[in-house]
């Protein structure tokens, strides 16, 4: 960030492609935001501790801890459960709403609180902004300019 101008918020991105996580990365710097990024779901759960991010971009399907998992964990954890979470994956919306169906009615019978937003991959700047939008909404307007 340069000059002095107060970040917009902070954005944790979790993605295992490195591509997609420098392009999202980038998408929410130049949009004023605070960034780190985390390779597998592992990393990004040590970060969102560490970082403590007002919105988590998180991919699905990943090496040794998945999205679903750390969603999971987040969402399990009184301390990041409120953390907000925009999954931007190449699994299909309505394949992911079906997903996120059977999480909610699993075997614990403990409801499952999923993600904010989604976003389908390949992702737009655009459509990753938008959504980031109407996730932290006022949150973001309320930030010093």
């Amino acid at each position: 960030m340069a000059g002095d101008k107060a970040p917009r918020g902070r954005v944790l991105v979790v993605d295992d492609e490195m591509h997609l996580r420098l392009f999202i990365k980038a998408v929410f710097q130049s949009a004023g935001f605070e960034t780190a990024t985390a390779k597998d779901g592992e990393e990004g759960l040590a970060k969102v501790r560490e970082f403590k991010p007002d919105l988590v971009s998180l991919d699905l399907m990943m090496p040794n801890q998945g999205g679903i998992r750390l969603l999971t964990a987040l969402r399990a954890d009184p301390e990041i459960a409120g953390t907000r979470v925009l999954v931007v994956s190449a699994i299909e919306g309505e394949t992911f709403q079906h997903s996120l169906a059977l999480l909610r009615a699993g075997a614990s019978g403990e409801p499952f609180a999923g993600p904010d937003g989604y976003v389908e991959k390949p992702p737009t700047a655009e459509s990753i902004l938008q959504a980031a939008e109407r996730i932290l909404g006022a949150e973001v307007a309320d930030q010093p300019a």
